[in-house]
């Protein structure tokens, strides 16, 4: 199987995909610990892909979306963007109704914690 057809396969099996440096338990860059901190916060069931046990598809997941830069997140097989895109939806409420739109469970309530948190 090619390195784009294994990233085709995960982001479409899995509701929710983050493609990052480290795990979701323990990221390794700060890009990556924002993102999975957003959604281990509102309690989005998500995959983690850790890029830097597999350099294919750390190199593979930018071609795949023609982004630069890691972390990516998916839902519903659509690249949704990277940690500047999330923050920003995050804070304006439009991930909140991309989860809704697309079924993906979340806490509400958490995510609009964070939003008071950053006015």
């Amino acid at each position: 199987m090619s390195t784009t057809d294994k990233i085709k396969e995960t982001v479409t099996s899995n509701d929710v995909v983050l493609y990052m440096k480290g795990t979701k338990t323990m990221p390794q860059c700060g890009f990556s610990s924002r993102v999975a901190g957003v959604l281990n916060f509102m309690g989005v069931d998500y995959a983690d892909v850790n890029v830097l046990a597999d350099e294919e598809i750390r190199q593979g997941i930018k071609e795949y979306s023609d982004w630069p830069t890691i972390p990516q997140l998916y839902v519903k097989g659509e690249f949704v963007g990277g940690c500047d895109i999330i923050t920003e939806m995050t804070l304006s409420g439009e991930l909140d109704e991309l989860f809704e739109k697309e079924g993906v469970a979340f806490d509400k309530e958490k995510a609009e914690q964070i939003r008071a948190a950053n006015q």
